[in-house]
């Protein structure tokens, strides 16, 4: 009888199943299209651009993602049949702002009946396509949102307000640019997806690979060398991947196997995974999608953006290839044999249709085209690189291959270069699905606070808390991310805090870029902090590691993600003026001390600098590290003259400890 609950593979349709895939092709590879177009060709009215990719999105989520985990998609049944019924509703809720576009704008205010069940129909398809896509949390938080603004004068003093009706709850989350089609989508159906079809077209190319190669060739000699590997190569793929998560899953199905060969314990080879990858979201020119967002939300140029969050990003990079090294040298896990590894030149000269498209791109930017610009210009050149190397690569093949197979014909590698094109923008679409759906339940969240104004009683809520306290204050956001963390990915925990928490950190005095890149950086801190710990947990699937050890070791590894958040709000690590000089004095200044105040602080952590610390030494490093933070010049001096003895001390008696 139990045999029999279990569906054969025979019931599967396979007429189903091909037609829903002709129709995820061809939607996929439209939207990929569309986008490219009003990036790089012409523009559209914001509500429509919007309207248009979000209706795509809520399509494809409804083809893909099945409503829970034991549906099945393969044959005809009831959620089949349902699935269908809210692809329509998709499509039909999203063209109706299309085709009458002209009208809502004229009746803002004065809705019709065909409005409101609109609006309702289209609000909870967004739901739903945040239960399936992000899970029940992301989806319960939105609703939390709406029903208390609905409810307001019911709601305790503190957050009381006079409450809204469902039609205005609803019209203006669907109808206007203030709620669902509002910034976060806006971003994500601009400036990220362009970005996220270059990375689509980077691993369908092999540029992932060759990423991959780089890194292992530039440190694949040193000490513990594949771990280091893993954090270069999470910086090249994470500072263009939407995903900590994402990126472990990539990269470390390689570079832990590595590190685990050369003597690394697993729950460290996922840990540091785990921590270099997190990085990667903090890391220009994408930051997750981040980057896009903070100069929409601070109305500064994304090229500022990524000028001042660079320094940052490679200051977490830094510790966290210290904290590796350490490890190695404790337990002596040394480098592979230099005639093992890849040969730089040899990678490069291999991989240089790689690397053209990216530095056409860092040029676009650096010449302050817009970000939409950019991405198009970067995956329109990706493309072409690919195609002239994979051309001359079939040019010069012999007729015969040494397995007998005779070279392509020219149409027949044409075919095969068109479907490779097919194949990675249908994956750029797929790959956007999560992003968009995220920016799109967020904005039902941004909505509902800018309504009811709960955005300024959450920021008085956490003045009162930290009692005025910069650091206090910056502590109590990073815990509301934690909590947020365990239900939204990254770029919408950031949108949430932004909006609740960014004004508190203003009325201290905190200047906005400084605000937000602090929010921002905590919004991260789910991927490594337990017992969330997101990335940490997709480490230690592939290391075979306990979980929770892997957790609490990424935890520690990741120390500059917490750290230099402070820094940030009390020195000016991000520049100074309202143009973020870097120059300044001060600033370097500021980046010279917090660097090698983690560097301190990691050789404290670890009792390990040149060789194992004693423990006067160790207490050197302690002091140095918090000398070094202390925002006063004099603590500066301290922290300096304690970092000095301490490395004389390991230089001098270097058999000690």
């Amino acid at each position: 009888m139990a045999q029999q609950d279990v569906p054969l593979p025979h019931q599967s349709n396979p007429t189903l199943v091909n037609v829903t895939a002709k129709i995820v092709l061809v939607v996929a590879v439209s939207l990929s299209l569309y986008q490219l177009y009003t990036a790089g060709v012409a523009t559209l009215t914001a509500l429509v651009q919007r309207s248009i990719h979000l209706g795509a999105i809520l399509v494809l989520t409804y083809l893909l993602k099945p409503p829970f985990a034991s549906a099945r998609k393969d044959r005809l049944n009831l959620w089949v049949v349902m699935d269908w019924v809210l692809v329509a509703a998709s499509i039909y809720c999203t063209a109706y702002i299309c085709l009458n576009l002209t009208e809502i704008f004229e009746r803002q205010g004065d809705w019709l009946p065909a409005d409101l069940m609109v609006g309702i129909i289209g609000t909870l398809l967004v739901l739903e396509a945040c239960r399936r896509v992000i899970g029940v949390i992301m989806a319960g938080i939105c609703s939390i949102a709406m029903i208390y603004a609905y409810f307001g004068p019911w709601m305790p003093e503190l957050i009381i307000h006079k409450g809204y009706s469902i039609e205005r709850i609803t019209t203006t989350l669907w109808l206007t640019t203030e709620g669902i089609f509002g910034l976060p989508i806006g971003v994500a159906a601009t400036f990220v997806f362009v970005f996220v079809l270059f990375g689509a077209f980077l691993e369908s190319t092999g540029g992932g690979n060759f990423f991959i190669e780089l890194a292992y060739a530039l440190t694949g000699r040193f000490s513990g060398g594949p771990a280091k590997t893993s954090v270069v190569a999470s910086g090249f793929m994470g500072s263009v991947s939407g995903s900590a998560v994402g990126n472990v899953v990539a990269t470390g199905s390689f570079t832990i196997p590595m590190m685990k060969k050369v003597g690394y314990r697993p729950h460290v080879a996922g840990a540091i995974e785990a921590a270099a990858s997190t990085g990667g979201q903090l890391m220009p020119p994408i930051m997750g999608a981040g980057a896009f967002l903070m100069a929409e939300f601070t109305n500064t140029s994304y090229l500022t953006i990524i000028k001042v969050a660079l320094v940052p990003a490679i200051m977490y990079y830094v510790t966290v290839l210290f904290f590796v090294h350490y490890e190695a040298k404790k337990f002596g896990l040394v480098g592979q044999p230099k005639e093992s590894l890849p040969r730089v030149g040899k990678v490069v000269k291999e991989g240089l249709h790689f690397i053209i498209p990216v530095a056409i791109l860092v040029y676009v930017l650096v010449n302050n085209y817009s970000p939409m610009m950019a991405g198009f210009v970067a995956v329109v050149s990706t493309v072409a690189a690919s195609l002239a190397a994979n051309t001359v690569r079939w040019a010069v093949a012999p007729p015969i291959t040494e397995a007998g197979k005779k070279r392509h014909t020219a149409v027949a590698f044409g075919f095969d270069e068109l479907k490779s094109i097919v194949r990675a923008l249908e994956k750029g679409a797929k790959n956007a699905i999560m992003v968009s759906v995220a920016c799109a339940a967020a904005g039902i969240i941004v909505g509902m606070v800018t309504l009811t104004g709960m955005g300024l009683k959450f920021s008085s809520l956490v003045l009162d808390l930290s009692y005025g306290i910069k650091a206090l204050a910056i502590l109590l956001i990073g815990a509301a991310s934690l909590v947020l963390g365990m239900g939204l990915p990254v770029t919408a925990s950031y949108i949430v805090l932004a909006t609740l928490a960014g004004p508190a950190l203003l009325d201290m005095g905190v200047p906005i870029m400084v605000s937000h890149m602090i929010v921002f950086w905590y919004s991260q801190d789910a991927n490594v902090t337990p017992p969330v710990s997101l990335a940490s947990f997709a480490g230690a699937g592939i290391a075979g590691a306990n979980p929770m050890r892997t957790a609490f070791t990424s935890w520690k590894l990741a120390k500059g993600l917490y750290i230099i958040p402070i820094i940030m709000a009390y020195r000016p690590l991000l520049g100074m003026g309202t143009g973020y000089e870097l120059l300044h004095w001060q600033v370097v200044w500021t980046m010279i001390t917090t660097m090698l105040g983690l560097i301190a602080f990691a050789s404290a952590i670890e009792r390990y600098f040149i060789r194992r610390a004693t423990l006067p030494e160790t207490i050197l490093f302690w002091i140095a590290a918090a000398g070094l933070f202390w925002p006063q010049y004099w603590a500066d001096g301290v922290g300096l003259i304690a970092l000095t003895a301490a490395v004389a001390m390991q230089k001098r008696s270097p058999s000690a400890g």
